[in-house]
């Protein structure tokens, strides 16, 4: 018994110290956030900074750019994912095998020979079509890399899946399109918004694939960040970082709640 307490005792220092790891660095940013100095030094309690930033058109605008983009990449995302999930859970054998690794290399090859290889790409497509790099190129090659995210999230969910409920919903009076949508969509769903998720967040804070294929006009939030790098960092970037976790953290927290009234509904049916 004492060296089961000793393990569960154990087990809660080494979570306990895994945690502080983590969001320590973050709860700096965020007491620094209301620091009225500009140095590490406490200078007294202040929210100037929240105000300033509101005010300052250059990390507005890249806030905007890096939202909408994540908005955008993630929908388009998540329905080229879900469909080639459902296409590649059709092949059998070596050819499903075969063509679910090639749609993971983007995730395992480097970001820096992903946003290189977009950027010749899009140089090419511009000598030849006229066009420059900008919001689109960066759209389109935050959802390259987001797709294979989506797939990765998808494909348990239709594994775990029952193929025969799609035929029953046939033989009730469904067609292809309903028995699709009401039944296999429902089921895949909760991978579905997984990979959307995913999908806005690793768009959200991309900086290296931007950066190839952005363009001399266009700018996101990691980007202006990086060029801040070569002078210093004003404050107002603390506190944006925090209203941005405390969005992120407010997400979270919603989506479990709906996660677990759908559990406690589900077991109520059953």
């Amino acid at each position: 018994m004492k060296s089961k307490k000793k393990k569960g005792v154990l087990s809660k220092i080494y979570i306990a110290l895994i945690l502080i790891f983590m969001y320590a660095p973050i709860a700096v940013l965020i007491f620094y956030s209301f620091n009225k100095s500009r140095s590490a030094v406490w200078g007294g309690f202040t929210l100037d900074w929240y105000v300033q930033l509101f005010h300052d058109r250059s990390i507005t605008s890249a806030l905007m750019n890096t939202l909408s983009i994540a908005f955008l990449a993630s929908i388009f995302a998540t329905i080229l994912g879900t469909a080639a999930a459902i296409g590649i859970s059709n092949f059998k054998g070596k050819k499903r095998v075969l063509i679910q690794n090639a749609s993971n290399i983007p995730i395992i090859s480097p970001d820096i020979v992903m946003g290189v290889s977009l950027m010749l790409l899009f140089t090419f497509l511009g000598v030849i079509f006229g066009f420059e790099m900008g919001y689109v190129t960066v759209l389109l090659s935050h959802i390259c890399f987001c797709v294979p995210f989506v797939v990765l999230n998808v494909m348990p969910r239709i594994k775990r899946m029952d193929q025969s409920i799609y035929d029953a919903a046939l033989d009730l009076g469904c067609n292809q399109w309903q028995a699709f949508y009401k039944v296999v969509i429902h089921e895949l769903m909760p991978g579905i918004v997984s990979g959307a998720l995913m999908s806005f967040t690793y768009s959200l804070d991309d900086f290296v694939i931007t950066h190839f294929t952005q363009g001399a006009k266009f700018q996101n939030l990691s980007t202006v960040i990086y060029g801040m790098l070569r002078k210093k960092i004003p404050p107002t970037i603390n506190a944006l970082s925090t209203l941005l976790f405390l969005v992120i953290i407010i997400i979270m927290v919603l989506i479990n709640i709906r996660d677990r009234r759908e559990e406690k509904r589900k077991a109520q049916k059953a």
